[in-house]
C-alpha cells in the first residue's frame, strides 16, 4: 500500500462559494460572519476527514525544536501536519484571494494589508497525534483586523464521545456539528468536584478541583464551551491554536483571559501581528475565573 498523502485525493473536492450555500444550521446565509464561519466549519470537516484518512499509514515526523536532555526535542511535525495545512491555504485562496493566512506550519501568506486573516493549526496535539493518543484536533479561525470573530474545531473526540465539529462566529451560539450546544452545560445533580486543564506541573486535586493536562489547547477550550471542563489554561500558545477557542468560549457565555506581565487580563485580541502572539491564555466560565483571580484554584 502507498501511505504517501496525495494532495489531489476526493478529500479535497472543491467547495462551493458560501454564498450560494445553506449553513450547517439549515438557515440561509445572511451575513459575512455567518458565511466565514460556514468556510471554517467546512475547512475543519475537510482537515477531518484528511486525519481520519491517515489512520494506519506511516507517518514522518521531525522536530522544531533541539533541546537536550531530558527536555531533548519535543515540539513535534508530522508530514499530515504540512499535508493538512497546505489543503487548507489552497482551499481559502481559491475562496478568499484577498484574506491573509498564517499557519504554524508555513507562516505568514497573503495581502498585509488584509482585512481579514485566517489562522490555522492543522493537527494541535502532534505528539498525542503521533502516538496514537486520541486526544488532538484541527482548528481554524478568521481574524477581522486582529479579534477572531468565526472559527470551527474538528475534534477527535468530544462531550459526545465521537470525532466532531465545534463551531461559532462573533453574536450567534456556540454549536457541535450543526446543534447548539447548551449555555451552562448539562446539568449534574451532586457533583461536587469540577475539572479544569493546566499546563504541568500542577497538582492534580484539590478542594472541588481536579486538574488534568490534555496537551491540545483547541480541544481544551472546545470542551470548555461544551460545559466538560470548567477551565484550561495554557501557556505560551499561538494564536493558531487558540483564535477558534476564543470565539468559541465566548459564544458559549464563558470567559477568556491572557495573562500580560504577570497579569491576567480579558482577551481583546491578537493585536497587529497575529504571528508574534504567544501569550498564556484562560477559558472558562464565571465561577471557574473568579477562583482563579481570587487565587484559589492551583492554575
Amino acid at each position: 500500500m502507498n501511505d504517501t498523502i496525495h494532495p489531489a485525493s476526493h478529500l479535497e473536492l472543491a467547495l462551493p462559494p458560501a454564498a450560494s450555500r445553506r449553513s450547517v444550521a439549515g438557515r440561509t446565509i445572511p451575513t459575512t460572519f455567518e458565511a466565514l464561519e460556514e468556510t471554517a466549519y467546512d475547512l475543519a470537516v475537510l482537515a477531518g476527514d484528511r486525519i481520519v484518512d491517515t489512520l494506519g499509514r506511516a507517518l514522518s515526523v521531525r522536530y522544531k525544536d533541539d533541546r537536550h536532555g531530558i527536555m531533548e526535542p519535543h515540539d513535534a511535525v508530522s508530514n499530515v501536519d504540512e499535508a493538512i495545512e497546505d489543503c487548507l491555504r489552497r482551499r481559502l485562496a481559491a475562496r478568499h484571494p484577498d484574506h491573509a493566512v498564517i499557519g504554524e506550519e508555513r507562516g505568514r501568506t497573503g495581502p498585509a494589508d488584509a482585512e481579514f486573516t485566517w489562522l490555522i493549526d492543522p493537527v494541535d496535539g502532534t505528539t498525542n497525534f503521533v502516538n496514537g493518543v486520541p486526544l488532538f484536533a484541527s482548528t481554524v479561525a478568521v481574524l477581522h483586523r486582529g479579534v477572531p470573530v468565526a472559527g470551527a474545531t474538528w475534534c477527535a473526540t468530544s462531550h459526545a464521545l465521537r470525532p466532531g465539529v465545534y463551531h461559532a462566529r462573533v453574536g450567534s451560539r456556540a454549536y457541535f456539528d450543526g446543534l447548539p450546544l447548551p449555555l451552562a452545560g448539562r446539568e449534574v445533580d451532586g457533583r461536587r468536584r469540577r475539572v479544569s486543564t493546566a499546563p504541568a506541573p500542577v497538582r492534580p486535586r484539590e478542594a472541588t478541583w481536579d486538574h488534568l493536562h490534555l496537551g491540545t489547547v483547541s480541544l481544551d477550550a472546545a470542551l470548555v464551551a461544551a460545559g466538560a471542563l470548567a477551565s484550561a489554561r495554557s501557556r505560551g500558545v499561538g494564536a493558531w491554536s487558540a483564535a477558534a477557542g476564543v470565539v468559541l468560549a465566548q459564544s458559549a457565555g464563558h470567559e477568556v483571559w491572557t495573562e500580560a506581565a504577570g497579569r491576567w487580563e480579558p482577551f481583546h485580541g491578537f493585536g497587529d501581528q497575529p504571528e508574534a502572539w504567544r501569550q498564556p491564555i484562560l477559558f472558562g466560565d464565571s465561577l471557574a475565573v473568579t477562583a482563579l483571580r481570587a487565587g484559589a484554584l492551583a492554575l
